[in-house]
């Protein structure tokens, strides 16, 4: 963990920034539905989101090859507030790019290149051995000789149309592309970028949070309302981000009994269960405006995948002035909880909307989706209902 030295300069600040989010998320959520779902991006910041907020996780990842131009601007025409616009992971001469996952065997055609069939390796990923390509053994320049791939061809059969159209996005160009969309549509375009693997790629110096920062100053968009939501699952790459830029920071959890990988590290012994007792979310509303946990955090699985108990999670991060923004909503059946699907296609829909309402009645301030459209739309049911 970083010192209480590193949290310090910002605490102040960001628990009062947390209480009025928490302050607004209130006010909005007395308005009529109507009246809350028509609330716009603005230059407000986090409070200017409409409740819930539907962010389109990857872009429009249900309908296109996820992380792609072609996946962001889709998720705008379908409606998401905001566009997770950004898994960053750093090359091997310093440039962010927008990927999944560092390794991009599975997310590009760089198999297809027998140019790069020697930079295939296994390397240990935050403890788990991993075998392919990776973005830190590519220039720039080379990563932008590939085209970006569905990922998951069994569950989206029909977004393999799409392969090889787009290439790869860098940061930069997203933070440009946000202008251009923003002036092109009439209303602020947001993003929310993550940190992918930091302590792992700060040991390969490609430290990524310096280079997000630069990047955000260079842009004008380091800034306490500025549109670019921050997130990691490294409780310490948002402390370290709280020392550089002023954005809304948001602490993504996974499993209750995992571990997250700085903690592995630096031998903190505490699991995201620890994280998100009240004594934990006290501690992440120092430094950090919202949390991003899994689904299950919210309302526990049982084995056999079906809904099991409300957790007090939205109510105890609500009382210590965090947003939540959980993740992922899809609307294949193998992602829906078991009492949702319908059939056992693959790539079938279940009843997604029924999953959306289940959810939203939890008190969640937004939620990630692979399908913006079914998001929004089963928000105009609730906020009517």
């Amino acid at each position: 963990m970083g010192s209480q030295d590193d949290q310090a300069d910002g605490t102040g600040r960001r628990a009062l920034l947390g209480a009025a989010v928490l302050g607004a998320g209130g006010a909005v959520l007395g308005l009529s539905g109507t009246a809350r779902a028509a609330g716009r991006a603005g230059g407000g910041g986090l409070k200017s989101l409409p409740k819930p907020t539907i962010i389109g996780h990857r872009g429009a990842a249900g309908y296109r090859p996820e992380h792609t131009f072609g996946s962001y601007e889709l998720a705008l025409d379908l409606g998401a507030d905001i566009v997770e616009a950004g898994d960053l992971c750093p090359t091997k001469d310093g440039h962010l790019v927008c990927r999944h996952e560092p390794e991009i065997g599975g997310t590009t055609n760089v198999a297809d290149h027998p140019e790069f069939a020697g930079r295939k390796t296994t390397k240990v990923l935050d403890g788990v051995s991993t075998t392919g390509w990776f973005t830190e053994d590519f220039t720039l320049a080379e990563l932008k000789t590939l085209r970006a791939v569905e990922r998951i061809p069994a569950n989206r059969p029909h977004n393999t149309l799409y392969n090889g159209r787009w290439e790869i996005p860098t940061f930069e160009e997203v933070l440009k592309w946000q202008d251009e969309q923003t002036r092109k549509r009439g209303k602020q375009v947001w993003i929310y970028p993550e940190t992918k693997h930091p302590t792992y790629f700060r040991k390969l110096g490609l430290g990524l949070e310096e280079r997000v920062a630069k990047l955000l100053r260079k842009h004008g968009k380091d800034r306490r309302n500025s549109p670019v939501i921050l997130q990691s699952f490294e409780p310490t790459s948002i402390q370290r981000l709280n020392t550089l830029v002023d954005n809304p920071l948001v602490v993504l959890l996974s499993t209750a009994d995992s571990r997250p990988w700085d903690f592995v590290e630096t031998g903190d012994p505490r699991t995201v269960a620890d994280l998100i007792t009240p004594k934990g979310l006290r501690e992440i509303a120092g430094y950090a405006q919202g949390i991003g946990p899994t689904l299950d955090l919210v309302i526990t699985k049982n084995a056999d995948g079906s809904l099991g108990d409300r957790t007090t999670l939205v109510a105890d991060a609500h009382k210590v002035g965090l947003i939540l923004h959980p993740y992922t909503m899809r609307n294949e059946n193998p992602f829906l909880p078991k009492e949702f699907r319908r059939g056992s296609d693959p790539d079938g829909y279940g009843d997604a909307f029924g999953a959306f309402r289940t959810y939203f009645a939890t008190g969640i301030d937004g939620v990630f989706t692979d399908n913006a459209d079914t998001g929004v739309l089963a928000r105009e049911d609730f906020v009517n209902g």
